[in-house]
């Protein structure tokens, strides 16, 4: 045994090697469906940016977007709490259990009992939310309230929008057995179609309206019904499209719900973060939310494309460790992830840091957004940046809990990093508007950036301590050589890049040919930095193990 079932895990090194070599042979299955899921998500992603594009030179940055993108922000902050936050990783472990260790009729029975429960919670939050839209829009957008043109237009999309909680979090429940049973890809592509509808509403629906953004609550409501829709037969060539029951209690489903309750704040904490982050900016200068709103958009790609995608992928495989008793995997699991964390995400965050005003002047600048616009969206997509491998810190360490069904040490840890936030909000906002800086938006992603951190490092010492992780060898030469890569990437980066006003003045196709460039530069010269400095290729494609 690498580790004994005591209240600490005992570690036995020779064990440990062993699994881990084993561990390895799991790494190229890993890298595939990270890889899957990874692809069907720059999909969506790029579809998102055209979405964005759309979005930024047909309604540019004013308060009728910023009602929008708060009308919008409510039920999806709720998606990614409930759904894809809260009861997936209450749900993935139990139902890896039922399919490890239970009958088929006992799991489909599980499925059927859930499936009723949460379809009528959900269709009671759904009736809620329409009814008491306006005092939502009061509790998230305060700073609405002086403008009641704004306000009623929030209002009334919201009473569009919040239905799609209910459509999206039944959509994360069919991706969530898919993903349990390998099928990665269904639930990875399915997002394609929130920004197909979304595009499709800005181009053809919004000249029919007198209010156009109106158009873009209706395209959020059609993107639920489409998105749910896609999964139905996916789910029937499993056999497992579930049948809503309500009769009876089950063992199954009272545990998943004594899970959901703390997951949902251990799992969403960012998500909470940046719903504070929209109040505080109701109250600064108009456009506020809509820059950080597009500054956030750009660094959930790589957070999609590769944080969310790796969560997505490990979480499954970590609840079959623990449901097989195999704590050696388990650590190796994790291990490996968090070597792609940094392999990955550290290079992300120094190039979206570095080429952040060629990235938006790229994909947003033209029509209604201007070049302030971009300058105001730069200071808060850097700010981000810093906080972007926090993020995916956070996505990755909190399965490590979930997988054993332990939501009540995240949801600790969740709660001190989101008091950390409000309290670095005031912290970083304040002095910058009392000063009259130009963007004390940009205090609130500092805030945000800031409290990831400080919830990932509180996840990280939580699993060392207990002896649920346990780091491989070559982590101390692994770090250092990506270290001086970064190093190396981001000194091309600055000084081979041209200003953002000679930007301005190149054409569409200009700009995106500059940009492939320098990310292409970018990436080459990491890469190159790392075979020069001794890492192979066929350890980076393992990870750097």
């Amino acid at each position: 045994m690498c580790f004994q079932r005591t209240r600490n895990y005992a570690y036995n090194p020779a064990a440990c090697q062993h699994a881990r070599t084993g561990g390895l042979r799991l790494s190229k299955k890993l890298i595939k469906s990270t890889a899957v899921v990874g692809g069907m998500t720059l999909i969506s992603r790029i579809l998102g940016f055209i979405r964005d594009m759309v979005f930024a030179r047909i309604f540019g940055a004013d308060a009728a977007t910023d009602a929008f993108f708060l009308a919008f922000k409510i039920p999806n902050f709720l998606r990614r709490l409930f759904a894809e936050g809260a009861f997936s990783q209450a749900f993935v472990p139990v139902f890896t259990e039922y399919k490890e260790q239970r009958s088929r009729e006992e799991l489909r029975l599980l499925l059927d009992r859930v499936a009723g429960s949460f379809a009528l919670a959900l269709l009671l939050i759904s009736l809620t939310g329409v009814i008491a839209a306006p005092l939502l829009i009061a509790a998230f957008g305060p700073g609405f309230l002086d403008d009641e043109a704004t306000f009623v237009l929030a209002s009334d999309m919201l009473r569009l929008t919040f239905p799609y909680i209910l459509f999206i979090s039944l959509t994360a429940f069919a991706g969530a057995i898919l993903n349990s049973f390998g099928r990665f890809a269904v639930p990875a592509f399915t997002p394609v179609f929130l920004n197909l509808c979304l595009i499709g509403a800005a181009l053809w629906l919004a000249p029919l309206f007198d209010e156009p953004v109106m158009a873009l609550a209706w395209g959020v409501f059609a993107a639920g019904l489409a998105q749910l829709a896609f999964q139905v037969p996916f789910l029937l060539r499993l056999g497992l499209l579930p049948r809503p029951r309500l009769r009876g209690a089950h063992e199954g489903v009272e545990r998943i719900k004594q899970l959901m309750l703390p997951a949902i704040f251990g799992s969403s904490v960012s998500q909470i973060n940046l719903l504070f982050d929209t109040l505080i900016a109701s109250f600064l200068v108009t456009g506020s939310i809509s820059w950080l709103y597009y500054s956030d958009r750009l660094v959930e790609f790589p957070l999609g494309v590769f944080g969310i995608a790796l969560a997505t992928v490990i979480l499954p495989k970590l609840s079959r460790d623990h449901a097989r008793a195999s704590p050696e995997r388990f650590s190796a699991t994790l291990d490996w992830a968090l070597r792609w964390v940094w392999l990955i995400g550290a290079p992300a965050a120094v190039g979206l840091m570095l080429l952040a005003g060629p990235i938006l002047i790229t994909l947003f600048y033209g029509g209604e957004f201007g070049l302030d616009d971009v300058a105001m969206s730069r200071l808060s997509l850097v700010a981000y940046a810093l906080g972007l491998l926090g993020f995916i810190l956070v996505k990755v360490l909190a399965p490590g809990f979930y997988a054993r069904q332990d939501t009540r040490t995240p949801v600790r840890i969740g709660i001190r990093a989101m008091l950390w936030n409000m309290l670095l909000n005031v912290l970083f906002v304040v002095p910058l508007v009392l000063t009259g800086f130009q963007g004390p938006h940009m205090g609130l992603a500092l805030a945000t950036a800031a409290s990831a951190f400080i919830n990932a490092g509180l996840l990280f010492r939580r699993l060392r301590e207990t002896g649920i992780y346990r780091p491989g060898p070559g982590w101390r030469l692994f770090f250092l050589r990506v270290a001086l890569a970064n190093l190396v990437m981001g000194g091309v980066l600055y000084a081979g890049s041209e200003p953002v006003e000679t930007w301005a003045d190149w054409s569409s196709l200009e700009r995106l040919s500059g940009l492939l460039l320098w990310i292409g530069v970018g990436a080459s010269s990491y890469f190159l930095t790392l075979l020069a400095l001794g890492m192979p290729p066929r350890v980076l494609l393992r990870g750097g193990h």
